[in-house]
């Protein structure tokens, strides 16, 4: 009876916060302009907070530091110019190098994900908003699919050693889900059929971003990257999927397979 009180007394908080983050997203999709900067902004300087804190900085407010000047480079690129943003990233790398007690090569490596996510998304969003909702559903259907079909089939683990309750099963039903995400959208924006297989290309690169924070976490012994959001863990654990579809729908368009043609 105590056990199932205290599972209903979490979900509470939990849904609240899933709620918050939802209608704040969404509303700065749409919105986009400063309001989808200062969100995206605010997200890279949490999630670098985060990341500090989990490998381990020398002070206590270091960690604090690396994440305000995380959020002033992505602000800072957005409303000044790439000139800063470099100057900035220097000093991030530098100071990073100087605070983190170890894992120093994770930090530069990890962190440059998480704020060339940040510039990706930022960039998307000026070929409309259509395609950072196409993102984030080709996200949330790969997990979700993911999750579902994992439990109901089980099976072959995909990866056990760095994440154990990820299956074969589970994978491959997120490859299908994301690419039913990319054949709904593709008739929405009239581009071509590869958004499909491109659709899931990205909601892969979304599981091995999960997969990437799942390594760090269990590197360092810690459960979650910080307690922020209510029954959800911190904010890197809620993004970091779309750090890895981020990355993966970059590099996709670098190359010519993705079009962000206007609908």
């Amino acid at each position: 009876m105590t056990d199932r009180s205290a599972n209903w007394d979490d979900l509470r908080p939990r849904l609240l916060s899933a709620a918050a983050m939802a209608i704040v997203g969404f509303l700065a999709i749409l919105l986009g302009g400063i309001w989808f900067t200062v969100v995206v902004a605010a997200a890279a300087g949490v999630m670098i907070w985060e990341l500090s804190r989990m490998l381990g900085s020398e002070r206590t407010e270091a960690a604090t530091v690396l994440g305000l000047i995380a959020a002033a480079t992505i602000a800072g690129n957005a409303g000044v110019g790439p000139y800063l943003a470099v100057v900035l990233l220097a000093g991030l790398a530098a100071l990073g190098v100087i605070w983190i007690r170890g894992d120093r090569a994770i930090f530069l490596a990890y962190g440059g994900a998480i704020l060339l996510a940040c510039f990706a998304i930022l960039a998307i969003r000026g070929f409309g908003a259509v395609w950072v909702l196409w993102l984030v559903t080709v996200v949330i259907a790969s997990d979700t699919a993911g999750y579902f079909a994992g439990k109901r089939l089980g099976g072959p683990k995909f990866w056990p050693r760095v994440s154990p309750k990820k299956t074969w099963s589970g994978t491959v039903a997120g490859w299908i889900a994301a690419a039913v995400v990319g054949y709904a959208f593709m008739l929405v924006t009239r581009t071509g059929s590869s958004l499909v297989l491109v659709s899931a290309l990205v909601g892969f690169a979304g599981q091995i971003g999960d997969i990437a924070e799942s390594a760090i976490k269990r590197h360092r012994g810690v459960k979650d990257a910080s307690d922020i959001l209510p029954g959800h863990g911190g904010v890197l654990d809620r993004f970091d999927a779309m750090i890895g579809a981020l990355l993966a729908a970059s590099l996709c368009f670098a190359l010519g397979l993705l079009n962000f043609a206007a609908p």
